[in-house]
């Protein structure tokens, strides 16, 4: 791991709340942050620091406890690496499903 990672561990995801408590903690997002997927994008696409890359390990234990909400996550996830592509930034956004 280097100091550009960033590791999620879908055994301690059990609910949303569970899912932006800990990514809020990793990435420092502060006391003001929404924990909603809005507030994910703005953080996400905005202020996190780049070169930054997320691995979600158990990823599908995660996918099977969260449904629908661990596919718009994972949307903005895509989102925001295709956006960082497209603006040719040389640090960039990526993220690992494991």
């Amino acid at each position: 791991m280097t100091d550009n990672e960033i590791i999620l561990d879908g055994q301690n995801i059990h609910t949303e709340s569970d899912f932006h408590s800990l990514l809020a903690q990793l990435l420092d997002f502060g006391p003001y942050y929404g924990k909603n997927l809005d507030a994910l994008w703005d953080r996400l696409s905005t202020d996190v620091e780049r070169p930054v890359k997320i691995i979600w390990l158990h990823s599908e234990l995660s996918s099977q406890r969260l449904g629908v909400c661990f596919d718009k996550i994972i949307q903005i996830f895509e989102r925001t690496k295709q956006q960082d592509i497209k603006f040719s930034w040389d640090d960039k956004f990526d993220y690992v499903l494991k």
